[in-house]
C-alpha cells in the first residue's frame, strides 16, 4: 500500500500531513533546546554551589581538611563539580547530536517537500490547460454543428418553396454544405483534443500523481525515522554519561565511608597537643601565720584582678584554673610552660634565701616572673607573639614536630645540592679530558655556589638538630646512609678548602670539631672497605656504534654490537660507566648504547 495508489485523490490531506510532520520536528527541536538550557543552568548552579562551600585558601576550614570528615566533605564537593560537568556534557551532546542535526535535516525536508508539491502543481496545471482546450473545441464543434443544421434546414425549405428561384436553391445548398464541412472539421478537432486530454489525464492520475505522492510518502517516512532516532538519542545521550555519574555518586558514598571518627580525634590531638603538664595543687595560704606577699606580686596590678596565681582565672574565680582561657585571648602557641620550683629534698636543700623561707612565695614569684611579661605585652600589642626561627613560640610537642619537618626539608634540599655537585664534578672532569666539549673554568662559579649552598644547609641542619635535641627529642635526618656516604665522598675535597661553619653564622676556630663533619666520620671506615670491592653491575648495555676510547681520558673502546655491564647510570652529563668481562672499566657516551637496567 502506498499513497500514490490509495490516496491518489487526497492531495490536500497529504499536504496537511507532511506539513504537520515538519512542525512536529520543529517542536521537538525546541523541546530539546529548552532541556539543554535546563541542564546548563543546573550545572551552573551546581558549580556555584560547590564554589560557595569550597574553603578559601588560607582560611580556617582549609586547615581543618586534615580531618577525615572535612576531607570527605571536600571530596563530595569535588564529585558534585564533576557531576555538574557531566550535566554540561549532556546538554552539549544533545545540542550537537539532536538540535543541530534535526534543524539541518528539517531544512532539507522542507526544500524536498516544496519541490514535490511544485511538481504536482505543474502537472495539475498542464492537465487543466489541456481540459480548457478540449472544452473550447467542444463548444466550437457544438456551435458549428448547430449552424450547419440550420443551413441544411434552410436549404431544404428553400428547395420546397415554389416561389424560390433555382439560384436561391443552389446558394442555400452551397451554404449548407459549407457549414456541414466546417462542423465536420470541428468534430475532428474536438475528437483529437478529447483523445489528448484523456491521455494526459491518464498520465496524471496513473503515473505523475502516484510518483509524486510516493516521493512525499518516502520523505515523510524518512522524517519519522530521523525523528525516532532523535527520540533514542535523547535517552542515549544521558545513558552514555551514566557510568561516570555513577562513579561520581560512588565517590560520594566512598567519601562517607572514609570518615573515621577515631582518626579525626587522634589528628586533633596530634595537631594541638601542647605537651604541657597539668597545673598542680595550690598551696594553702595561712594568713594567720602573718605571711607577707612578695613585692613582685603587685606587678600584675594593671590587670585589675587579685594578685597571685589566680590572676589568669579572670573575674570568676569559681571556675577551674585554665592557664589559656579565652578571656585572656591567649593560645597554647603563645606561651611557654611555667617554670616550677624544684621540690625540696635533702640534696637540694631549702629554697634560695632571696625568695624567703616559704615555698609558696617562691611559686608566686616564679608564676609572676614568667606570665606577667607575656600577658602585659599581649594586652599592649593586642596580637600574638612574633614567630621565631626555632619555633620557640610553640608548645613543646608542636615545636618538636615543626623542627622535625624543617629538618626533613633541609635534608631534601641538601640531597639536591649533593647530586648537583656530583654532576658538576663529573662534567668538569669530562671537560678537562675533552676540551672540545667545553671549558672546565665555566663550571667553577656553579661548583662554588653549590659548595656554599651545601655548607649553608649543613649549618642549618646542625642548628635545627641542636634545637630539636634541646626540645626533648633528637632529630632524625632525612639523609639516608647511602646519601650521607655519597655526600661525604663528593664533598671531601671541598670541605678541606673551607672553614667549618657554626650554627650562629661565625667560623669556628681551628681544632674545634665540626658537627657536620662528625656526621660523616662514622662512615669513613665503611667507605674504605667498599672502595676496595668492585661495584655490582646494575644492568647491561649493547653498543649501537663504534667508540674509540682513551685510557688517559677515563673512557674505553667499544665495538658495535658489544655487550657491556653497566656499573653507574648517566647522572645527566651524557656519560655512563661500564665494565667489560675482564674487569676493565670506563665511561662511554650514553647515546651510543642501548641500556637495560635490572630491576
Amino acid at each position: 500500500m502506498d499513497w500514490g495508489t490509495d490516496l491518489w485523490d487526497q492531495y490536500d490531506i497529504i499536504d496537511k500531513h507532511t506539513q504537520s510532520g515538519l512542525e512536529l520536528v520543529e517542536k521537538y527541536v525546541k523541546f530539546v533546546k529548552e532541556r539543554t538550557e535546563i541542564e546548563q543552568n543546573y550545572a551552573k548552579q551546581l558549580r556555584n554551589l560547590t564554589k560557595k562551600y569550597n574553603p578559601k585558601r588560607g582560611c580556617r576550614e582549609e586547615q581543618e581538611c586534615r580531618f577525615s570528615n572535612h576531607q570527605s566533605f571536600l571530596d563530595i564537593l569535588n564529585e558534585m563539580n564533576d557531576y555538574a560537568g557531566q550535566r554540561e556534557l549532556i546538554a552539549e551532546n544533545m545540542m550537537m547530536n539532536i538540535c543541530i542535526e534535526l534543524t539541518k535535516y528539517l531544512q532539507e525536508l522542507k526544500m524536498e517537500r516544496k519541490t514535490h508539491l511544485s511538481e504536482a502543481k505543474k502537472a495539475q496545471q498542464s492537465l487543466e490547460s489541456t481540459y480548457k482546450q478540449l472544452d473550447s473545441s467542444k463548444k466550437r464543434f457544438e456551435r458549428e454543428w448547430r449552424e450547419a443544421d440550420k443551413a441544411a434546414q434552410y436549404a431544404e425549405k428553400t428547395d420546397q418553396d415554389i416561389n424560390a428561384t433555382k439560384a436561391d436553391v443552389e446558394k442555400a445548398k452551397q451554404q449548407a454544405n459549407m457549414r456541414t464541412h466546417i462542423a465536420e472539421e470541428c468534430k475532428n478537432d474536438y475528437a483529437a483534443q478529447l483523445q489528448k486530454y484523456n491521455q494526459e489525464q491518464s498520465q496524471f492520475y496513473f503515473s505523475d500523481v502516484p510518483l509524486i505522492f510516493n516521493k512525499l510518502q518516502d520523505m515523510d517516512e524518512r522524517r519519522v525515522r530521523k525523528l525516532a532516532q532523535g527520540y533514542v538519542l535523547f535517552s542515549d545521550t544521558e545513558r552514555h554519561v551514566m557510568p561516570i555519574i555513577g562513579k561520581c555518586l560512588e565517590g560520594v558514598t566512598k567519601a562517607g565511608t572514609n570518615v573515621n571518627e577515631r582518626n579525626d580525634s587522634i589528628a586533633l590531638i596530634e595537631q594541638y597537643k601542647s605537651g604541657f603538664e597539668r597545673p598542680g595543687d595550690l598551696d594553702f595560704e595561712d594568713y594567720s601565720q602573718g605571711i607577707n606577699r612578695a613585692s613582685s606580686d603587685s606587678s600584675l596590678g594593671t590587670l585589675g584582678t587579685p594578685k597571685g596565681p589566680l590572676e589568669l582565672l579572670g573575674k570568676n574565680r569559681s571556675k577551674p584554673f585554665w592557664l589559656f582561657s579565652k578571656k585572656s585571648k591567649l593560645s597554647p602557641s603563645s606561651l611557654t610552660p611555667l617554670s616550677t620550683p624544684p621540690a625540696p629534698s635533702p640534696a637540694n636543700g631549702p629554697p634560695s634565701p632571696k625568695f624567703g623561707r616559704d615555698p609558696l612565695s617562691y611559686c608566686l614569684k616564679e608564676i609572676n616572673k614568667t606570665v606577667k611579661p607575656r600577658i602585659s605585652s599581649f594586652r599592649t600589642l593586642g596580637r600574638t607573639p612574633t614567630v621565631t626561627e626555632d619555633f620557640g613560640h610553640l608548645p613543646p610537642e608542636q615545636r618538636r614536630k615543626r623542627l622535625q619537618q624543617k629538618l626533613d626539608n633541609i635534608g631534601k634540599e641538601l640531597q639536591k645540592e649533593v647530586d648537583q655537585s656530583e654532576a658538576l664534578e663529573k662534567m668538569k672532569d669530562v671537560y678537562e679530558k675533552n676540551p672540545q666539549m667545553g671549558d672546565p673554568a665555566s663550571l667553577s662559579p656553579q661548583i662554588n655556589q653549590t659548595a656554599q649552598n651545601m655548607e649553608r644547609l649543613r649549618g642549618e641542619l646542625n642548628k635545627y638538630e641542636s634545637w630539636l635535641t634541646e626540645a626533648g627529642r633528637r632529630g632524625d635526618s632525612m639523609l639516608r646512609r647511602d646519601t650521607l656516604r655519597e655526600d661525604a665522598l663528593s664533598y671531601r675535597s671541598h670541605s678541606n678548602n673551607n672553614e667549618p661553619y657554626s650554627p650562629d653564622g661565625t667560623h669556628s676556630e681551628e681544632g674545634t670539631p665540626d658537627p657536620s663533619q662528625a656526621i660523616y666520620a662514622e662512615f669513613d671506615d665503611d667507605f674504605e672497605e667498599e672502595e676496595e670491592e668492585l661495584a655490582a653491575p646494575i644492568g647491561q648495555c649493547t653498543a649501537m656504534y663504534n667508540f674509540p676510547g682513551s685510557a688517559s681520558e677515563g673512557t674505553i673502546t667499544m665495538q658495535e654490537g658489544e655487550v657491556l655491564s653497566v656499573v653507574e647510570e648517566d647522572k645527566g652529563d651524557g656519560w655512563t660507566r661500564v665494565r667489560r668481562a675482564n674487569g676493565n672499566e670506563g665511561y662511554i657516551p650514553t647515546s651510543y648504547v642501548s641500556i637495560s637496567i635490572s630491576k
